[in-house]
């Protein structure tokens, strides 16, 4: 049977259930465990994709081309695990396959209720994907982390609260444990016990009695001796089930924050975890991630020497935007034995019109280009900022800064070419610009021009390298020298065929290309100490103990040319693919391969 872990939130959102919950998970991956983990979103989208990133954060892309909430990120970066879109449940899921059945007819005619039939939808569901292999093990997880987005009282959250309910029984005692996460405010110097005081209440009067209660403090100061004792008398429960989690100095101290105060000794106890078996190799494989990831704190807190990048954005104004973009960075940066310092530039103010509207804005975001060790421009959407990406975009090819471009940043770095290089002034993207003179960026034939949600080129699609690359290309060998890499991808626009000959006739080299030659989707300059752009999402394949090989290019370049040199090196030597072998198969990527659809067809090919 497996093991379930719930983890759930109260008070407010957004307190760090994510990475708590990730954090457990990599606890017990380090005794030889078999791990996998779950997101309930209590909303009612189908799921993340036509969100704002301002207003949700990032949106996650999985190898299946699932758009997902950010925290799938946390889980596959922390328990280095694949996950697919059915590992984030939304209401809106549950409600459709609810329905579905409703119309089938397989309630024999019943009337559908919220209990039984979607608790139990919710139920069955988590059932099912909690025994999906998700690691090179090929075998069912032990363990199933389950994170219950929003908080405790909730209307959206009420189902999902009484589906934990009756699953607890389901699955049993031995089988089912509950993580609350509560904020315990930090007032004057005095630590505020009443709001967790209050949402325990809460939680158990819909039915769910805490197993541990996990205290975030959101000061760097841990959880005092005579809170933890209030908050076990008044919550009825013993010492050793509350938990502080105070500000640290990186998220990756979690862990071992959690482990010191006897968390996994906890939970081996209370679901019996001793009755798992763990084979000789398991229990070495956890042995060994848990002295790396010791190793990579401990080597986080001596870094003296610094590298900064600029990542020059059109969504900056929120961190979680590009959540997965910063962990590639600070990856790279621990991998390089460096310390990041990032500076967020929205794009917008680095065009000449700031200068007028908003001169100190203007000043302040050329002064973090121009100071810059590293220039970063990632995804978006929209016409807007892409001047001032541009503008940033042309610094780092004339100035010899090192530049990576992702998505949006890749074919903005083709645009700034076409206008500079090539002498095609009026070059655009056709998002921007439908009847462009020079439209050198077009929407693919084959995406839906009438809906928006699942229908972008999504998911994991490999890009052949070009031959005659081999014996120069710092991306290529990043990988480790292979022929074909893997990467996700999310975007509706590409490179327009048209004008793939004179862009590469003119010194711009695609070094990167689809199964079929035909998209481009790796662009580098050879006489550049590191100019890259990609058209996939290298951030969404980052692991904290094996960077995504662009990222580490990019960041081990603006160290300098003795740390590139190094970590090419390496990289030769020992790069390993964070993907199993089951998915890097090429049907995997044929579903929108050349030939090219138009019309009618192109439409039906859409993504569903």
């Amino acid at each position: 049977m497996t093991k379930y872990i719930v983890v759930s939130g109260g008070v407010v959102s957004g307190i760090g259930k994510g990475v708590i919950a990730s954090s457990t998970g990599l606890l017990l991956k380090t005794t030889g465990l078999k791990v996998t983990a779950i997101k309930i979103d209590p909303y009612m989208n189908i799921d993340a994709g036509t969100m704002r990133p301002q207003e949700h954060g990032e949106v996650y892309v999985l190898n299946d081309g699932g758009e997902v909430d950010l925290d799938l990120g946390n889980y596959e970066r922390y328990l280095d695990v694949t996950l697919s879109r059915d590992n984030n449940i939304t209401t809106g899921k549950i409600y459709r396959e609810v329905i579905e059945k409703e119309r089938r007819g397989d309630y024999l005619g019943k009337t559908v209720q919220i209990v039984p039939h979607v608790t139990n939808a919710i139920q069955d569901w988590i059932e099912r994907v909690s025994k999906v292999p998700v690691d090179d093990t090929n075998e069912e997880p032990d363990v199933c982390i389950v994170e219950l987005g929003g908080t405790v009282g909730d209307i959206e959250s009420a189902p999902f609260v009484e589906a934990m309910r009756q699953f607890q029984f389901r699955v049993g005692y031995d089988n089912f444990a509950l993580i609350h996460v509560s904020l315990v405010p930090d007032m004057h110097g005095e630590q505020k016990t009443k709001p967790t005081q209050t949402t325990v209440h809460a939680l158990r009067g819909l039915g769910l009695l805490p197993d541990l209660i996990a205290c975030r403090v959101v000061v760097q100061k841990p959880l005092e001796p005579a809170t933890k004792s209030k908050i076990s008398m008044f919550c009825h429960v013993a010492p050793e089930q509350v938990v502080g989690v105070h500000d640290v100095s990186s998220v990756y101290h979690v862990p071992l924050l959690l482990q010191s105060q006897g968390i996994v000794q906890y939970l081996q106890k209370r679901l019996n975890l001793a009755s798992v078996k763990i084979t000789p190799e398991m229990q070495q494989h956890g042995l060994s991630l848990g002295n790396r990831w010791r190793e990579l704190t401990s080597r986080q807190e001596r870094l003296f020497d610094d590298v900064t990048i600029t990542l020059v954005g059109k969504y900056t104004d929120m961190g979680d935007s590009y959540m997965s973009v910063v962990k590639s960075l600070e990856h790279s940066a621990f991998r390089c034995n460096r310390k990041l310092i990032l500076k967020w530039v929205d794009a917008s103010d680095l065009e000449p019109q700031a200068q007028i509207t908003s001169p100190a804005k203007y000043h302040d975001a050329w002064k973090a280009v121009v100071s810059a060790n590293g220039i970063l421009v990632p995804g978006g959407f929209g016409i807007r900022g892409s001047e001032g990406m541009m503008l940033a975009i042309k610094w780092a090819r004339e100035q010899k800064i090192p530049f990576f471009g992702i998505c949006l940043g890749f074919q903005l770095a083709v645009v700034e070419w076409a206008r500079h290089i090539c002498g095609l002034t009026n070059a655009i993207s056709g998002e921007f610009d439908s009847k462009a003179e020079h439209p050198v960026i077009v929407f693919m034939p084959e995406i839906s021009k009438t809906h928006m949600g699942g229908t972008m080129r999504l998911g994991l699609r490999p890009t052949v390298f070009d031959p005659e690359s081999e014996s120069w290309s710092k991306v290529r060998k990043l990988y480790g020298g292979a022929p074909k890499i893997w990467e996700r991808h999310r975007h509706r626009y590409e490179v327009n065929p048209a004008y793939i000959e004179q862009l590469a006739a003119s010194g711009l080299s695609f070094v990167g290309k689809d199964e079929r030659g035909e998209r481009m989707q790796v662009l580098e300059l050879e006489d550049h100490p590191y100019f890259v752009g990609v058209q996939a999402h290298p951030e969404f394949c980052t692991r904290p103990l094996n960077p995504s090989p662009p990222f580490l290019g990019f960041v081990a370049a603006a160290s300098g040319e003795a740390v590139l040199k190094e970590q090419l090196e390496g990289q030769l030597r020992s790069f390993k693919p964070p993907h199993p072998e089951s998915a890097m198969v090429d049907e995997a990527a044929l579903r929108h391969g050349s030939p090219r659809p138009q019309g009618e067809e192109a439409i039906m090919d859409a993504e569903p």
